[in-house]
């Protein structure tokens, strides 16, 4: 009698995780307050064996994401604009993207106006960096798979955000280190953007990297 009524919970659980990922799936990831909208009454206690199943990927506090994603192209980027917001994509993960150093990243780099923040899952390491909120300018919707958009700073943006975030980078070879492409730097940046920008961050100090920059790799 134990062994039916195991049977019966099983297939009821399933039926009310199918009915749940019908509901939730297309948005890829999700809080519990998008649950809590769709279903006052849903159990949070569902969430915890759906996870423990391996049904749901925790990606921090309260977001989650069904483990099908893992093995789509991309959305380990999707989701680092999605569980930290208002966020997008800079400085080392952008300057990569563009090929604009050579170094395989291995945490997913982002910029914010909110505190500085990291978390990791099964998607990855992702790490944000606060900035105030008028410097939150610079980037753009990239297109992904499924028809998504990644918010993505520009080149000249993820370039003036690690100069103005990491003060050290204050001599020749501190910038000689960072081995920029200068094939990228003198043919595909556009320089004219890059000084719309750094007047955007009114800072001295940065005016001086931008300075530093351009007499280091000879722009």
């Amino acid at each position: 009698m134990h062994y039916i009524c195991s049977i019966i919970e099983t297939k009821q659980t399933k039926m009310t995780f199918l009915e749940f990922k019908d509901k939730m799936f297309d948005l890829a990831c999700f809080n519990i307050y998008q649950v809590y909208a769709w279903q006052s009454d849903f159990d949070r206690n569902n969430l915890t064996r759906w996870l423990k199943k391996g049904y749901l990927v925790r990606l921090r506090q309260g977001y989650f994401a069904f483990s099908e994603y893992r093995n789509r192209p991309d959305y380990s980027l999707y989701f680092a604009n999605r569980i930290y917001r208002p966020s997008y994509i800079s400085l080392h993960t952008a300057l990569a993207f563009y090929g604009m150093i050579p170094e395989a990243i291995v945490q997913i780099t982002g910029v914010t106006s909110l505190k500085t923040a990291s978390f990791r899952n099964d998607f990855g390491e992702y790490s944000y960096h606060n900035i105030k909120e008028n410097l939150m300018f610079g980037y753009e919707l990239k297109p992904m798979t499924d028809s998504r958009t990644i918010q993505f700073a520009t080149p000249e943006k993820a370039l003036l955000d690690l100069l103005y975030l990491y003060p050290f980078y204050d001599s020749e070879q501190e910038l000689e280190d960072l081995r920029l492409d200068e094939a990228y730097l003198h043919d595909d940046l556009n320089k004219n953007l890059l000084a719309d920008y750094c007047v955007g961050f009114q800072s001295k100090a940065l005016d001086c990297r931008v300075k530093l920059l351009f007499k280091t790799y000879d722009l």
